[in-house]
């Protein structure tokens, strides 16, 4: 099971990375070169989905993934069209920053039918999307508007509100391609509140991003476009 290993590594304070994947991005057929490099990453685990992907070839895509890698891969969902049984587990997420009834509960009762087909670890995972300079995706798709990136107190208040709702992690997202990442301070400010473990991703681009994203209390970071635009970026 993924999650308690999560929590282990929290525990002892062991930095998680996540590479996040595209599957509207990527050609099965030119997959061996992506997958060469994440094996030679510090990655522990793979994160696959994107807002507005349907779903097609995600099967054979993850069935690929699975052959060349030996990371767990987790579905990052932006809607039911995108659960494969071919992964390990599932964020089951709620867009707790948005008030947008299909992704509070909507998209999740509609995928409850597909779930119970599958062996997927379920993860119910709090996401909160940040300000982040422009429009993401995810704010064009859910038609939510991000919170602020200067209320650190209404931001660490959602967290906390997730955690007591019951998800088992929060994950604080600029979006991707973001202008800007999630602030240090709302990152130290969500740690310091919460008790579970913090994900935070959308615009970071360098090694020293990561750094300072664990060292004001992420225990995850994931990293899309930066290793989508340089697949050396970890090199």
């Amino acid at each position: 099971m993924l999650y308690p290993q999560i929590l282990v590594a929290k525990n002892q304070n062991k930095k998680q990375i996540a590479i996040l994947l595209d599957p509207d991005k990527i050609e099965v057929n030119k997959l061996s070169s992506i997958c060469d490099k994440i094996n030679k990453t510090p990655a522990t685990l793979v994160f696959i989905g994107g807002s507005s992907f349907e779903g097609k070839h995600l099967d054979l895509l993850i069935a690929e993934l699975k052959a060349q890698i030996k990371l767990p891969i987790v579905l990052f969902p932006g809607n039911p069209a995108q659960i494969s049984a071919e992964a390990d587990a599932i964020l089951f997420l709620m867009l707790l920053s948005g008030r947008n009834p299909e992704y509070l509960i909507e998209h999740q009762v509609n995928a409850v039918p597909i779930l119970a087909k599958t062996n997927l670890e379920i993860i119910s995972t709090g996401y909160i999307l940040i300000e982040s300079g422009h429009q993401t995706a995810v704010e064009r798709v859910s038609k939510t508007k991000p919170l602020s990136r200067t209320n650190l107190e209404y931001v660490a208040q959602t967290a906390k509100a997730g955690e007591y709702i019951g998800n088992k992690l929060i994950y604080l997202e600029a979006g991707s391609g973001a202008k800007n990442p999630v602030p240090l301070e709302m990152i130290k400010k969500t740690s310091n509140t919460i008790s579970i473990p913090l994900l935070v991703g959308g615009g970071i681009r360098s090694k020293k991003q990561i750094e300072e994203a664990f060292e004001n209390g992420a225990d995850m970071v994931v990293i899309g476009t930066a290793f989508e635009n340089d697949l050396t970026f970890f090199d």
